[in-house]
């Protein structure tokens, strides 16, 4: 059976946060946690050994977020407006 160790999971970190729970790694990279449902996992790039790796995780995903947010602004700003006649 896999060892049971400490975890970090940055798969919500933009929404609750990093979260240091109890994991098992499983096959292919993927990890579950030991507290919640059989059916939860988290994928190679969503769970991690270091409290570091997780805080660089989560701060890319904050980048990519705020240059998605940015990129939809710039489209909202070029947006204009017209009224179609139904005929």
């Amino acid at each position: 059976m896999a060892e049971t160790f400490i975890g970090y999971v940055s798969k919500y970190a933009l929404t609750k946060g990093v979260q240091k729970m109890p994991l098992r790694e499983s096959s292919h990279g993927f990890a579950r946690p030991t507290t919640q449902p059989c059916w939860a996992s988290f994928n190679e790039r969503e769970w991690h050994r270091t409290e570091e790796s997780a805080l660089q995780r989560a701060e890319e995903m904050r980048k990519a977020k705020i240059a998605s947010l940015q990129k939809q602004i710039a489209k909202l700003e070029k947006t204009t407006f017209t009224v179609k006649d139904p005929t």
